[in-house]
């Protein structure tokens, strides 16, 4: 599985919302900000986190983007698959139904097999409220490690 920016830069505004949480709603000018990318490539990767009920907006002074449901309530796997449409590392294990005129003599295929497992695994188990934790702590040491420079 090979992610697009769509699901790397789609999954680092999820996690910024989740920093947010609970705080009100963020604009799309804060959100590309902090991503730094453009607002417009930033509202397309939105609409499809929208579309999927896992972004709320409101509109106005104060509107902006909050997360639809709690940040452990919303797993990796979700939002990259509303992003990329399929986390699949090769066509024959697609759950989507993608086939493989080779799949039943396939000696790779049970790698593949076990390897997606694990993916959609980990991906399935991960939520939101994992990675800003992990994210915060990263920042933390990165921190610490600025302060020690100077």
């Amino acid at each position: 599985m090979k992610l697009s920016t769509k699901g790397r830069y789609g999954l680092k505004a999820m996690v910024d919302l989740t920093v947010a949480y609970g705080r009100g709603y963020v604009s799309i000018a804060t959100l590309a900000q902090q991503q730094g990318i453009s607002e417009s490539y930033l509202e397309q990767l939105i609409a499809s986190l929208k579309k999927a009920g896992l972004v709320e907006s409101v509109r106005g002074a104060q509107g902006g983007y909050a997360l639809s449901r709690k940040p452990e309530d919303i797993d990796v796997g979700e939002v990259l698959r509303a992003l990329e449409g399929s986390t699949s590392i090769m066509g024959c294990v697609d759950v989507n139904g993608a086939s493989c005129d080779n799949a039943c003599s396939c000696s790779a295929r049970p790698l593949w097999l076990k390897l997606q497992k694990r993916i959609d695994e980990v991906l399935d188990t991960t939520t939101l409220a994992d990675m800003a934790e992990d994210y915060k702590t990263q920042l933390g040491r990165f921190n610490s490690a600025q302060k020690r420079k100077n």
